[in-house]
């Protein structure tokens, strides 16, 4: 049923529930692909070549945390491809999801606070789940 998933990932444990479930799911589909994405928050209305070396060192430490992410499973003989984009997250996860034919995204989330309920409702994985074209799974 869903055989091209992505997992946004901000390198945190809770990403790691999600690229779990995902693996979970993909197990069921012979040729299921999982996607670990990490975007780079770039800073609007600045030349990057300004921040060049400062956007380098994050995309390296990116790339090493998802290859941590993903050894886990390669070790199984899982295989997950992994992007590094750089810009607005909710903007490049929605649209890499429309351009790569992706028919589930599976992100982390977190629970919302039952006293102040209205500050979860800008949060990146809403966000994402109320833009994505696909199905948004929120693992908490």
């Amino acid at each position: 049923m869903f055989d091209n998933i992505l997992v946004p990932t901000d390198l945190t444990k809770n990403s790691q529930k999600a690229l779990d479930i995902a693996v979970k799911l993909a197990s069921n589909e012979d040729t299921a692909k999982i996607t670990l994405l990490h975007v780079v928050e770039t800073i609007e209305g600045t030349d990057d070549e300004d921040f060049k070396d400062f956007y380098d060192r994050l995309e390296k430490r990116a790339s090493q945390g998802m290859e941590k992410m993903a050894d886990e499973f390669r070790e199984r003989g899982i295989l997950i491809d992994q992007k590094i984009l750089y810009g607005n997250r909710v903007r490049e996860i929605v649209k890499f999801a429309f351009e790569n034919d992706i028919n589930l995204i599976i992100l982390s989330s977190h629970r919302i606070d039952e006293v102040d309920s209205a500050q979860g409702w800008a949060t990146i994985s809403y966000r994402v789940g109320i833009l994505a074209n696909c199905p948004v799974m929120m693992v908490k």
